[in-house]
């Protein structure tokens, strides 16, 4: 079995293409939504000698089946948002020290000690429901800061406010964590100058605003808060990592975790650097659930592996996440 020191040490390519082989050989076997997949395209797993020849799993399966690869029982379960009627996606999570560790390092590798901040999270529609893992990442975060003026706000835009001129007083490095519709709701309604904030947008309109294109919308929040960059995070339900953009929509992985691109036609068929296509992503914290998920999201990856987000498919759901299609 794969460790977390394992993955978590990885700091190389070489590193990442053998445990991700590893991860694919254990989650054909024991995971058993997984092996249909497999077989039912008529792929051996023994044939498998590159990462690029890995199947990716279609995200969509999280919304009717119990993805695992472990026997164990679920410590939490995490669940997607959506609208009224709609089939969301349910992720068990058999360790939650994966997840746990996953978005400490990589906090820590983007931004450094979460000891130095004051940690703000704007985050409405998800505190308003039950299973958001992003709710779990940031409440462990606040926590973690260890600063006693952390903590969530939901509607009182005022409060947020005052707070945020008291960190900029004091010259305390400050982050906050907002849902779009609500860092947008308080940009119209308060103006702040204070460039040092860092602004990291989680993504979703939540049915609640227009979708806008992301220019649109960052010189909207820049212009609010003063701030000379959005940064933002790209995650789902559906994995224990995540990508950081510190602004112009260009997100690096932390080294456990890889995106590439599959043609759009034929999804079983990577493309090059440069060109768009449907994001897939390996993320070998999920090695108890599934490490290879392909989503609905359209990106192209840059020559150095970073990548952007272009929008999705149009055949697929709105997301609780929903990115905005530039």
């Amino acid at each position: 079995m794969i460790s977390r020191q394992e993955v978590f040490g990885i700091d190389n390519e070489q590193q990442f293409a053998k445990i991700a082989l590893q991860a694919f050989r254990h989650q054909a076997q024991h995971n058993d939504i997984y092996r249909q997949f497999i077989d039912g395209l008529g792929v051996d797993p023994a044939n498998i000698s590159t990462v690029e020849q890995i199947p990716f799993l279609p995200i969509s399966f999280f919304k009717n089946h119990t993805v695992l690869s472990s026997k164990d029982p679920a410590q939490v379960t995490f669940t997607s948002s959506g609208t009224t009627g709609m089939v969301t996606s349910s992720h068990e999570v058999t360790d939650v020290l994966w997840y746990e560790e996953s978005f400490r390092r990589a906090f820590e590798l983007f931004y450094g000690d979460i000891k130095d901040y004051c940690v703000l999270a704007l985050l409405p529609s998800y505190l308003e429901r039950d299973g958001s893992s992003l709710i779990y990442m940031v409440r462990d975060l606040i926590a973690q800061s260890g600063n006693a003026d952390s903590g969530f706000y939901l509607y009182n835009h005022d409060d947020l406010y005052v707070q945020l001129q008291r960190q900029q007083a004091k010259g305390q490095p400050t982050i906050l964590f907002g849902v779009t519709f609500a860092l947008l709701d308080f940009a119209e309604q308060y103006h702040i100058n204070f460039p040092e904030l860092i602004i990291m947008e989680t993504g979703g309109m939540k049915g609640r605003r227009k979708e806008m294109i992301r220019e649109e919308l960052h010189t909207i929040l820049c212009h609010g808060f003063g701030v000379p960059a959005i940064h933002s995070e790209y995650g789902m339900t559906e994995l224990l990592s995540q990508a950081y953009s510190k602004g112009n929509g260009i997100f690096e992985c932390p080294p456990w975790m890889r995106v590439l691109t599959r043609d759009t036609n034929d999804p079983l068929s990577l493309t090059r650097a440069g060109q768009t296509g449907g994001i897939n992503v390996i993320d070998l914290a999920n090695i108890n659930s599934c490490c290879f998920i392909a989503t609905q999201d359209l990106g192209k990856i840059q020559p150095d592996g970073s990548f952007e987000v272009l929008g999705r498919f149009d055949n697929s759901d709105i997301r609780g996440c929903n990115l905005l299609v530039q």
